[in-house]
C-alpha cells in the first residue's frame, strides 16, 4: 500500500466540492465570447458585488487578470511601479513587458509593503523624456513574502500617493479572501484602495479554474478587448463559472481553518529549529521556511520529503514554501512535522 501523500506544494491542488461538480452539470452553456453566458455574468456579477467594485470579467488565471489589468491600465506605454518581490515581476515570465509593453521599477519593500518614501519619489508625471508613472501595482496576500497581508493603512498611503498625480492602481489579490479573512474585514475594503483588482476561484476556494478582474464599467470594457488580444475569451465558460459561484458563496468562510493549519505547521518547525520559521510571521496559508543551516538547499529539501510523502514547493535557493488547504487536516501537518525533524536530524548528524 503506497502511503498517503500530503501535498502542501500550493493551494492550487484543491479539488471541487461535490456540489461544484453537480453545479457544472447542471450549468448553462452558453457562448461566453459571442452572446454571453447566464452563469458567466452570475458569477461576474458576485464577483464585483464581493468587491465593491460596478464589474467583473472572469478569465482563465490570475496571470491573465494581472497581464490584461496592466494591459487596459497603461495601453501598452509608461512605467508601472511595484514591489520588488511581487508576483507580477517574479512569477510571471516578464508579461508586464513582452506582452503589456510597460517599463517597470521595483520598490523595496518590507514583508510585501512597499517603502513609501521610495514610492513618492518614484511616481513621475511623463515628459519629453519619459512615458511616466501609468500605474501602481500592489500585491495582498504577498507571495514572496510568505503570505504576508498588507494592513490597510498601507494601502490607503500607496493609493492616496497614486491619486494624488493621477495614476491608478492595481491590486494583484489572488488570495484576496485569505487577505480578508486575516483582516477580519471583508474584501471590500481591501478593493476600495485600488482602481482594479483581480482574484482567483482556483486556490483555497476550490473551484477547478478561473479568476475575475473586477473595475469600473468602463476598465472592464477595454479589459475584455485586452482579454481577447491574449487569448482568454472562452466559449461554453458556464461550468467553469458554475464552480467559481459556489467558491463564492460557501468556501469563503472556512479559510480561517487554513490559516490554522499553517500556524500549527508553523509552531511544529519552530519547535524543531526557530530558526527555520518564525510563526508570528505566519499570517495566512503560506509558511515560507529557511533551511541553510542545513546543508542542504531547498530543491535537495523537496526532493528528500517528496520521498516522505511530504510534497512542497522551493521558493528561494535555500527556503520553502508550505501552502495549506482544505485537503490538509491537523494528523497531515503533524506528520509533515514528523517528517521534517526526521530529515533535519539526518543531516544534523551527517554535518
Amino acid at each position: 500500500m503506497k502511503p498517503e501523500i500530503i501535498d502542501l506544494r500550493s493551494d492550487t491542488v484543491t479539488r471541487p466540492t461535490e456540489a461544484m461538480l453537480e453545479s457544472m452539470r447542471e450549468a448553462s452553456f452558453g457562448d461566453d465570447s459571442r452572446d454571453g453566458d447566464p452563469t458567466v455574468r452570475k458569477l461576474e456579477a458576485l464577483a464585483a458585488e464581493r468587491t465593491g467594485k460596478p464589474a467583473a470579467a472572469f478569465m482563465p488565471s490570475g496571470t491573465m487578470t494581472n497581464l490584461v489589468a496592466v494591459l487596459a491600465h497603461t495601453h501598452r506605454g509608461g512605467e508601472v511601479l511595484l514591489e520588488a518581490g511581487a508576483h507580477i515581476l517574479n512569477s510571471e515570465l516578464g508579461g508586464i513587458t513582452a506582452v503589456a509593453g510597460a517599463f517597470y521599477r521595483p520598490i523595496p519593500g518590507v514583508r510585501g509593503a512597499m517603502d513609501l518614501g521610495r514610492l513618492a519619489d518614484a511616481i513621475r508625471a511623463p515628459t519629453r523624456q519619459s512615458l511616466g508613472t501609468a500605474l501602481v501595482c500592489m500585491e495582498t496576500t504577498h507571495n514572496r513574502a510568505g503570505g504576508a497581508v498588507l494592513p490597510l493603512d498601507h494601502m490607503r498611503a500607496v493609493h492616496s500617493a497614486a491619486s494624488e498625480k493621477g495614476v491608478p492602481v492595481h491590486v494583484d489579490g489572488a488570495r484576496v479572501f485569505n487577505a480578508a479573512q486575516a483582516l477580519g474585514r471583508d474584501a471590500r475594503a481591501i478593493a476600495e484602495h485600488c482602481e482594479s483588482i483581480g482574484f482567483c476561484v482556483s486556490k483555497g476556494l476550490s473551484a477547478p479554474v478561473g479568476s475575475l478582474l473586477c473595475g469600473s464599467v468602463g476598465f472592464i470594457e477595454k479589459a475584455r478587448a485586452f482579454r481577447r488580444m491574449v487569448g482568454g475569451n472562452m466559449r461554453q465558460a458556464g461550468p467553469l463559472a458554475a464552480a467559481g459561484v459556489l467558491a463564492l458563496e460557501t468556501m469563503v468562510d472556512r479559510l480561517g481553518e487554513d490559516h490554522a493549519s499553517a500556524k500549527r505547521l508553523a509552531r511544529g518547525l519552530a519547535a524543531i529549529d526557530p530558526n527555520l520559521v518564525n510563526p508570528s510571521d505566519v499570517e495566512t496559508n503560506l509558511v515560507k521556511v529557511s533551511v541553510p543551516a542545513s546543508g542542504l538547499d531547498a530543491a535537495g529539501w523537496s526532493a528528500e520529503l517528496a520521498k516522505r510523502g511530504v510534497l512542497v514547493s522551493p521558493c528561494e535557493r535555500h527556503a520553502l514554501r508550505f501552502v495549506t488547504h482544505r485537503h490538509i487536516d491537523e494528523a497531515q501537518i503533524d506528520r509533515t512535522v514528523d517528517a521534517f525533524e526526521a530529515l533535519w536530524q539526518r543531516l544534523s548528524t551527517s554535518r
